[in-house]
């Protein structure tokens, strides 16, 4: 026998975080990464908002700074919540990330954090998205009877209606967006992609002087 150890016996065993072992073992969580140096957990919908009440009362998250959407249009779940928590305590932040379609609600987290309230009619307004218990779904940001939601990917660039005033109604009006031409067709080339020739490009080619 030889008192010899291998390489791989001699490498040590990799050293896991034991705030990630508790993260992970949180019911509804997917994975947990910490890219640029902040920690993300990516949970299941239905962990809410359980999930949130245990990351209050047991890890000191004591504020939701901001709750906000996210549209990828070629998924099927297509919208991501976005929750942004703070540990003042423990000067520690923590972005929870939540999956749903156009037609299924998130469940709202006021009872957890009751400010939130305000974030969740921002993300309603804005994406579409309803939040299951969330008393006040009124528009924040848009008009009153405003069509849509503005930050969704399919929705328009010139929206589906115009203000202005009347002079004749002596009032402002709304109507459906009238367009003086038609859009351009842009190539989307950066101009230094686009231009083929530099001024001062014809002397260096044996061009006119």
């Amino acid at each position: 026998m030889t008192d010899e150890i291998s390489a791989a016996d001699a490498a040590p065993e990799p050293v896991i975080d034991p705030f990630v072992q508790a993260l992970s073992a949180l019911p509804g969580v997917k994975s947990v990464s910490r890219p640029l140096g902040e920690w993300v957990i990516e949970a299941e919908r239905s962990a809410s908002p359980a999930l949130f009440l245990t990351l209050r009362d047991q890890f000191a998250f004591q504020q939701v700074m901001d709750v906000c959407g996210v549209d990828y249009l070629d998924r099927a779940e297509r919208f991501e919540v976005v929750y942004n928590l703070l540990s003042i305590s423990k000067n520690q932040r923590l972005r929870i990330i939540l999956r749903t379609d156009a037609d299924t609600p998130v469940a709202s987290v006021t009872g957890v954090w009751p400010g939130a309230g305000w974030w969740e009619r921002e993300t309603y307004d804005l994406f579409g998205i309803r939040f299951d218990g969330l008393e006040d779904h009124r528009r924040i940001l848009t008009d009153y009877g405003f069509e849509g939601h503005p930050l969704r990917k399919d929705f328009p660039l010139t929206g589906f209606v115009e203000v202005h005033y009347d002079e004749v109604r002596k009032e402002v009006v709304y109507d459906k967006v009238k367009l003086a031409q038609e859009f351009r067709n842009f190539d989307f080339l950066s101009p230094w992609e686009g231009m083929t020739t530099l001024p001062g490009d014809e002397k260096a080619r044996g061009g006119a002087k």
